[in-house]
């Protein structure tokens, strides 16, 4: 039998046989050829599906964790912040926030936001489909458009996205909306609702902002004040509860009427 001849390969940097009809020098060189590629530079093109493969995990975490943390504030004990009042601490600005149960919480204030907010929060699943549907007609037919933001839309907001319209973030938020009303009882989301709700700058959650406008407690709100807090409520920067003009006094009458009305319709928080 023919021994295999081995010389040196310029290329490789390795001794290979000489001759690939030898079967002998076919192994050899094989072998050689996976030892250079164990400290060959992985090419670039190798490198590509793994950045997209941990792209695309990222972006499934991010997806994924706020129904996680749904699971999670479901539990009575945890007192969950929003998105903004992280934005506060990350920039340095720091918040006002006293977490207060949803029982210390005066009647006044929880009928008046509903009234104001979310009239139908006790008949639907998380969205009003049908207040939604008014708004999506409307803006196909080009007229001005309102809000269709229930309560629990709200607080998924809050709590997971950020402010601000677009058709990326409202996708995001009806999902999450329907899956946080579905795991939460009512008062469980009303209760988060009005402890993250923004009422100022740097104002977070109804005790902060009672004691703030009307240094008083969540629990002692009167009537008027509550329902001038609830109009404040779609933009507490521009919008005072504490220095209301005739244009809020009138819209906090009106919800004040509407809050003393509200016996059928808040079944589902005082039953």
């Amino acid at each position: 039998m023919r021994a295999a001849r081995l010389v040196i390969c310029q290329e490789g940097g390795y001794e290979g046989p000489s001759s690939i009809t030898d079967p002998t020098s076919l192994t050899l060189e094989v072998e050689a050829l996976e030892q250079d590629e164990k400290f060959a530079p992985e090419p670039k093109r190798r490198r590509r599906p793994r950045i997209l493969r941990a792209v695309f995990i990222a972006l499934f975490l991010f997806l994924a964790a706020p129904y996680l943390l749904i699971l999670l504030y479901r539990l009575d004990f945890v007192r969950p912040v929003s998105t903004l009042m992280l934005a506060d601490l990350v920039t340095l600005q720091g918040y006002d926030r006293r977490w207060v149960d949803f029982e210390d919480i005066s009647p006044n204030l929880v009928r008046a936001v509903m009234m104001s907010e979310d009239g139908q929060y006790c008949n639907h699943g998380g969205v009003d489909w049908a207040q939604l549907q008014s708004v999506i007609d409307d803006a196909m037919a080009g007229e001005a458009t309102r809000g269709a933001s229930t309560i629990p839309m709200q607080t998924a907001k809050n709590l997971f996205l950020w402010n601000g319209r677009s058709f990326i973030r409202k996708g995001l938020e009806l999902p999450l909306a329907l899956v946080l009303d579905a795991a939460w009882p009512k008062q469980r989301t009303m209760e988060i609702y009005l402890n993250i709700a923004e009422w100022g700058p740097g104002i977070y959650g109804i005790e902060a902002a009672a004691q703030h406008h009307f240094k008083t407690s969540a629990a002692k709100l009167s009537r008027q004040q509550a329902a001038l807090l609830a109009v404040s409520l779609p933009n507490p920067i521009d919008r005072v509860a504490s220095k209301p003009g005739p244009g809020l006094k009138r819209l906090a009458g009106v919800v004040e009427r509407r809050a003393r009305a509200s016996g059928d319709y808040i079944t589902c928080l005082y039953g």
